[in-house]
């Protein structure tokens, strides 16, 4: 297949194609560059700018040989046939191909499908996929956001491993990060403003979306977002820090990515979703564009107020963000108003944080809210990247917070390796090169040995943190791995069994704290209590007539009433 070489390059005066080792002139017009000649798929290309160079194509589909390299013609295959899904709702699985499997490659992940449908999982969330400096990473660094990581196949392998999971009844959403670029192999400024040094980020300069709303690079996103999601055909986008998204403009760039993802969705009649990770803990994120001022019409976010409640309840840890955290009492807060930080001071901040949800909110509802007990952050962010059941902690709290966000009425994603408690952490790793790599080390060592921790710290850029990370998916048969998958397999299927009418409706779910140890949620079909102590707690009538009664840890049934005598939980079927 033939395709026509452009690029946006308003900065330099001319503008080369290295096609193949020949070095060919492109043609002006305006600010876009041409190549006259056509190119066909497989071809090898670099541009040469003002005789500077070469350098990949900034909307490369493909960098075989890394982000330094040349880029090569992709053209993508049509999306095998696939009728969408909602994924409002659905149980999700984030994961990292890199980590998956021991080959960390599309190809491998392919032939775990079958365990994650199995599990009760609905749609797969991929860790960013763009091209990334060296061979392996998270992938949050990337330089090149139309192009697939080489090491995990390639674009070819990607739209694969889509049409597979589409196959299997799975949808696939991607991550995707638009707020900033990774600095090694960052070419995007010799070709033009793609980055605002009137607004700085943790990363540097932000992207340069202030501008009206048809700017190139407004429209370099806008498009790689309709690459992903019509051409490879990927059901959503999870949106990587949006808080970091600075954008002074008329149009904010989520809400004009809001209405074009519509508009797509109706052209295509299929569901498409916007996920946005977002700090600010503001509802206006998830409101319709047009309702409020500051509405952005994502479909959904992440709720960190619902991981921080879970995690420092039932580990005890209280420090750093974890500050405002650990009672029940917080617990409680965070299933029944979503937000903990919803406009009161938040220590952690030094300031008053979010604003409140409307339980009777029409323009969104529970669902709106993703849950996790871990993911790659909050995993991978601790020194150690050490996971939930790890350090000796009793696996049953593990079990109870599962049942809590599990069963609870938001959207639930689960943390690949999590529902067989994995004995791999997910420590950071990289593989930037020399002017890179040991500042990253030595700055992660120095972070650390702030918060006063006295463990060895993993090298991020040493190939065996990597390898620490990678699933053991031969572990999931011994006997306490077992144990836990099981138990996960046994809450998504009694999640997919509870009543549809008000699911996810925030007026319908109740939880208490029955003491300072121990809570109880109740939601239309299921009751879930749940206790971190070895103090007994009783609940009268809650088991009188029950389809059917799970449980981990000490417990009892007496004429209807359930206690728990240590740290587990009792999931009770209506």
């Amino acid at each position: 297949m033939t395709n026509q070489l452009t690029v946006w390059a308003p900065t330099p005066t001319k503008v080369q194609t290295l096609l193949d080792g020949h070095l060919l002139d492109m043609t002006s017009n305006g600010e876009w560059w041409t190549l006259p000649q056509p190119v066909k798929d497989g071809q090898r290309y670099q541009f040469i700018l003002d005789g500077c160079g070469p350098f990949p194509d900034p909307r490369s589909r493909y960098q075989p040989e890394g982000v330094h390299g040349p880029s090569q013609v992709y053209t993508p295959h049509q999306p095998a046939p696939w009728h969408g899904m909602d994924l409002k709702g659905q149980v999700l699985y984030e994961m990292h191909i890199g980590t998956f499997t021991e080959q960390g490659t599309f190809t491998a992940a392919i032939d775990h499908l079958d365990d994650l449908v199995e599990l009760g999982v609905k749609a797969v969330e991929v860790m960013p996929v763009a091209q990334i400096p060296g061979t392996r990473g998270w992938g949050y660094d990337g330089v090149d956001l139309y192009a697939t990581q080489n090491t995990y196949g390639g674009p070819a392998a990607f739209q694969q491993f889509i049409d597979a999971a589409h196959f299997k009844g799975l949808g696939v959403i991607l991550d995707v990060v638009y707020n900033h670029l990774g600095s090694e192999g960052n070419y995007l400024a010799n070709f033009g403003p793609y980055f605002n040094h009137c607004h700085a980020t943790p990363w540097g300069d932000a992207v340069n979306f202030d501008g009206d709303d048809n700017s190139p690079v407004r429209q370099f996103v806008i498009d790689n977002a309709y690459q992903w999601l019509v051409k490879y055909g990927v059901d959503g986008l999870r949106l990587d820090a949006v808080h970091a998204l600075v954008d002074d403009s008329d149009t904010h760039i989520l809400a004009e990515l809001s209405a074009k993802v519509a508009e797509w969705s109706r052209q295509i009649s299929r569901p498409l979703t916007l996920i946005a990770e977002s700090d600010l803990n503001q509802p206006d994120m998830v409101t319709p564009v047009g309702v409020t001022e500051k509405a952005r019409g994502m479909t959904m976010q992440w709720d960190d107020d619902i991981h921080h409640a879970l995690h420092a309840f039932f580990t005890g840890e209280t420090a750093g963000y974890y500050s405002d955290f650990g009672s029940a009492e917080t617990l409680v807060k965070a299933f029944t108003k979503v937000f903990v930080h919803d406009g009161g001071w938040s220590s952690f901040r030094e300031q008053n944080w979010g604003a409140p949800v409307d339980i009777h909110s029409s323009h969104y509802d529970a669902a709106s809210f993703v849950s996790f007990i871990q993911d790659h952050d909050q995993v991978g962010n601790r020194a150690a990247g050490d996971r939930l059941g790890h350090n000796g902690a009793d696996p049953n709290l593990q079990a109870a917070s599962a049942a809590l966000y599990l069963l609870g009425p938001f959207t639930p994603m689960v943390f690949m390796g999590e529902e067989w408690a994995a004995s791999t952490p997910f420590p950071f790793f990289s593989d930037l090169g020399p002017n890179l790599g040991p500042s990253v080390t030595a700055g992660r060592r120095q972070e650390f040995q702030k918060m006063g921790w006295q463990s060895a710290i993993p090298d991020p850029q040493a190939m065996k943190t990597f390898r620490l990370a990678q699933l053991k998916w031969a572990e999931r048969n011994e006997p306490e791995h077992a144990k836990i998958l099981n138990w996960y397999r046994d809450l998504l299927r009694i999640r997919a069994s509870l009543p549809t009418q008000n699911a996810h409706s925030l007026e319908t779910t109740t939880m208490e704290a029955i003491s300072p140890d121990a809570i109880v949620m109740k939601r239309p079909g299921v009751a879930v209590v749940a206790s971190r102590s070895d103090v007994p707690v009783t609940i009268p009538g809650l088991a009188d007539n029950p389809s059917r009664v799970l449980a981990r840890g000490n417990h009892r049934f007496e004429n209807g009433s359930v206690t728990l005598t240590g740290p587990g939980c009792v999931v009770v079927i209506n």
